[in-house]
């Protein structure tokens, strides 16, 4: 599974996002897109069933500082909801262990993130209390990893050099949160 998820990073870097960041085009309101909790992006209320599209739409967003999310063309920018988080990670591969570790994901838009300093996981708390883990996948946006890999996450937990438990990868230690939470969440 890791050379898979390797070879997925090697062509996400090939091919690259789009350069939103340096767009600046002009406002042309809100068209109805959505992108729901579980990763659905939906046009008017109505599913887009078209994975081609919704991946070629994923490569076009942006998060401002604002946190307003926009898609972004050379021409026009437009408003996107979304709920949680962008994306969803919805594979992870480990090598090695311990401060040699490294997580790599796959988001359900197929991008590649080897998390590490430029892509750090970070934890946030749910409503209920529980534990959601995201991690880094450009500019300002991120993907939640999905129920299955929190309880993967939490099986590669190891000491870090403060004593606390947490997860290493590339080089980085990622801190859980001190007070262990009511649930896991997604």
């Amino acid at each position: 599974m890791i050379d898979r998820l390797e070879s997925l990073l090697r062509d996400t870097d090939a091919r690259g996002p789009a350069p939103v960041e340096a767009w600046d085009p002009p406002y042309c309101g809100d068209i109805g897109l959505e992108i729901t909790r579980d990763g659905v992006w939906h046009y008017r209320g109505s599913p887009i069933a078209r994975q081609g599209l919704v991946r070629l739409f994923a490569r076009m967003l942006r998060r401002d500082a604002d946190g307003r999310t926009f898609l972004v063309t050379p021409a026009e920018k437009i408003d996107i909801a979304v709920e949680d988080a962008p994306f969803l990670a919805v594979e992870m591969a480990a090598r090695g262990s311990g401060r040699e570790q490294t997580l790599a994901f796959r988001t359900n838009v197929d991008d590649g993130v080897t998390c590490g300093p430029e892509h750090p996981l970070r934890f946030a708390e749910a409503a209920d209390g529980g534990l959601k883990p995201y991690v880094h996948v450009r500019g300002r946006l991120e993907a939640l990893l999905t129920r299955p890999l929190v309880y993967d996450l939490v099986a590669l937990a190891a000491e870090g050099p403060d004593g606390r438990s947490g997860l290493w990868s590339g080089g980085a230690f990622f801190a859980l949160p001190d007070e262990p939470t009511a649930s896991l969440s997604d």
